[in-house]
């Protein structure tokens, strides 16, 4: 199967994941990085974050340019677009008339209903997929609404080449870990529980950007206010007794990437309790849930005071991530299965 496939392929990032992932499937996948060459001081430009606000984000390496000059060079089966914000309506139908045998593909682990996730370009050409996949069980009747003809709802997953548990040295899990972590950007409700369990005594630690927003700080709670990204990020969830696992409010979250990452590195999860958490791992035999910052303080002592069963939860979360299929090739591979092809 020969796939185009249009992305943001930063190295640490999973849409590059995921076009490794079709490799390893035995696709041949020609790559289109949508910031190809361009430096992240042009990403951030003035103009640039305009255009993003107005829903019209700059096309900066050409890439529409590139998707078509690719369809003129060689035969495709699929066009998959992930993500794809900068893509014009023009060259996707360019693309239909090029080679009409060849499936348009998208794909989002993003609330694509919320205005934040959207461009004009892909309101616009939603109606041109022959398939979209999306993370939201929510998002299949959302996005058919807004005009997309086929979506089909597939869970999230993680890259088995970077999520997986890592021996760390005594010094690694000094820099990076602790009783209590977790690794994400900064929401409002996610400040509130932190804060919680630092009054409630508990020694909590965070990675991820935009927490010097954080208003109400506690001694026992350390906000490194930075990204871990690949190994580092792997490194992370090794490196903590317990990790929490909250959701996205803004993405309406019911699962994300990190709650199959954690349990693939072995790590302990401690997550928002949720109809597709409990679908996706057994209660106390799994992972362990939390519906309020109570329920999350008292269980965060419970599992601190019982190492053992910390251990052989996390040890079976990660069994159910390989059995379950959770990760990208797995995952990809049922996507694939359920393309239209024209034979």
């Amino acid at each position: 199967m020969r796939i185009l496939y249009v992305g943001d392929l930063v190295w640490c990032g999973t849409s590059l994941q995921r076009c490794r992932a079709l490799q390893d499937l035995g696709c041949e996948v020609v790559s289109l990085d949508i910031y190809d060459g361009v430096e992240m001081s042009q990403q951030l430009s003035f103009p640039a974050r305009v255009m993003r606000k107005l829903g019209l984000p700059m096309d900066l390496a050409g890439v529409n340019r590139h998707i078509v000059a690719a369809m003129h060079r060689q035969t495709f089966d699929i066009l998959w677009l992930d993500k794809g914000l900068l893509i014009k309506p023009a060259t996707l139908r360019a693309a239909r008339a090029l080679q009409p045998a060849c499936r348009i593909v998208g794909y989002s682990p993003d609330d694509m209903y919320g205005k934040h996730n959207q461009s004009r370009h892909f309101l616009q050409h939603l109606p041109l997929y022959d398939m979209f996949f999306t993370t939201k069980s929510y998002g299949v009747a959302e996005l058919k609404q807004l005009g997309c003809p086929r979506v089909e709802f597939v869970g999230n997953a993680y890259d088995p080449h970077t999520h997986r548990p890592m021996e760390l040295t005594a010094h690694e899990r000094a820099q990076l870990g602790g009783e209590m972590g977790f690794i994400g950007a900064w929401e409002r409700e996610r400040e509130h529980s932190i804060f919680r369990l630092a009054q409630a005594g508990k020694r909590i630690r965070v990675w991820g950007t935009g927490w010097q927003r954080t208003r109400r700080r506690h001694e026992k709670s350390r906000l490194e206010c930075r990204d871990l990204l690949g190994p580092d990020y792997a490194k992370g969830i090794c490196s903590f007794d317990i990790n929490l696992c909250f959701l996205r409010k803004l993405n309406r979250d019911l699962q994300t990437t990190r709650s199959i990452e954690i349990p693939a590195c072995g790590g302990f999860m401690l997550a928002e309790r949720t109809p597709e958490h409990m679908a996706l791992f057994e209660e106390g035999k799994e992972a362990a849930f939390f519906s309020s910052d109570d329920e999350l303080v008292e269980k965060a002592g419970y599992f601190l005071d019982h190492p053992e069963e910390r251990r052989r939860i996390a040890d079976a979360g990660r069994q159910r991530c390989i059995t379950g299929g959770y990760d990208n090739h797995g995952r990809l591979k049922l996507m694939l299965q359920k393309i239209p092809m024209i034979s």
